[in-house]
């Protein structure tokens, strides 16, 4: 009888023991399950913040940017891009390339809002490839800062904006760093090639760019697009003008009034160059492997006053090489009309050189 009544108490208490095992698994796995609802909850509230976005330096020269339009007649005939640089009381001032409004009878310029509006032409120059634009003052939304390249080095990061292959992708941004500085290209004109100073980046442009901005990371304008190297074998290369070169020559651009640049008063050809040679017929010592030969000789200009010649080939500007031609003029365009330079020559085999007084093209 004793060993029922404890295998009796026995029985009872693993009941009762399986009970409450029973209710505190159960509390257990809603616990964990409030647990992990609440984990999921969290999760699904947690916000990424990116950081290394340069979200807030385009947006100090972003609504600056303009589409530009040009026509001739009522004829479109070509596209870029422009920023406001500069307002006064009543106008706002854009500034694009030369080559974006060159034969351009009218100018139409469209903000990122799909906004136009009616530009003029104030001025333009071949040479520096820029041009500025006028539109009324309560059409500006914002004006865009100049920076300096001077802190600038290469891999700095720098960005695009404009409206590549036209309306279609109007404000686009391109990110990039600057590839170089101190960059010379030829650039072919209507007068001949000239060489020009660039800055070079990797920033992705294209046609449609041209006379839009390049960027730092501080949201300040630091060059303006001016042309792609394209050719088959060479991608992800970029040109800028400098700021600098642009500072230069801004005031007499928003005036309309034409640049002066010196003049020597003569043709310029290549030592290379065998055909255009040739024709005039000069012939050069094989020992010469550059320079600038002069073709043509103006009576009553620089040149002449100071005894060049036909068939004289300049090698250098106060001791300073030229290369070829459009490296003598792209030198001779730092001087200023007035400045006295001396220019070291070879005539036939022998080397000469001559002061020459730089004079202003009529």
């Amino acid at each position: 009888m004793k060993n029922k009544i404890i295998y009796f108490l026995c029985f009872i208490l693993c009941i009762c023991l399986s009970l409450v095992g029973s209710v505190l698994l159960t509390d257990y796995k809603l616990s964990k399950l409030d647990l992990k609802c609440s984990v999921e909850e969290e999760i699904k509230n947690v916000s990424i913040v990116e950081e290394g976005t340069i979200k807030e330096s385009i947006s100090k020269v972003y609504d600056a940017v303009w589409y530009v339009e040009t026509y001739y007649g009522n004829q479109k005939i070509g596209s870029g891009s422009g920023f406001t640089y500069k307002t006064d009381e009543e106008y706002g001032y854009i500034l694009t390339n030369h080559h974006v409004v060159e034969k351009a009878t009218s100018v139409k310029v469209i903000n990122n809002n799909g906004e136009e509006v009616d530009a003029e032409i104030m001025g333009s120059d071949e040479y520096a490839d820029l041009a500025v634009l006028r539109i009324p003052v309560a059409n500006v939304g914002l004006v865009a800062k100049f920076g300096e390249n001077k802190n600038m080095g290469v891999g700095d990061t720098v960005f695009a904006v404009g409206s590549p292959l036209g309306s279609r992708y109007i404000g686009t941004v391109t990110k990039g760093i600057l590839s170089g500085k101190d960059r010379q290209v030829n650039v072919k004109l209507t007068r001949g090639y000239y060489r020009m100073d660039v800055l070079q980046t990797d920033a992705a442009v294209n046609p449609g760019n041209s006379g839009g901005p390049l960027v730092n990371i501080n949201g300040e304008v630091i060059g303006i697009i001016s042309m792609k190297l394209v050719e088959d074998q060479i991608e992800g290369m970029g040109f800028a003008i400098p700021v600098e070169e642009v500072n230069a020559v801004i005031e007499y651009l928003e005036k309309g009034e034409a640049i002066e640049r010196p003049i020597l008063g003569v043709g310029y050809a290549d030592v290379d160059s065998s055909y255009a040679l040739y024709l005039y017929k000069i012939y050069l010592d094989s020992s010469i492997k550059y320079g600038s030969v002069i073709t043509e000789v103006e009576y009553g200009y620089p040149a002449a006053v100071a005894g060049l010649r036909k068939g004289d080939v300049v090698i250098a500007i106060n001791g300073e090489k030229v290369e070829d031609s459009s490296h003598l003029k792209y030198m001779l365009y730092k001087y200023n009309v007035g400045d006295t330079v001396k220019l070291k020559y070879i005539r036939g085999k022998d080397e000469f050189e001559t002061e020459v007084k730089l004079d202003k093209s009529s």
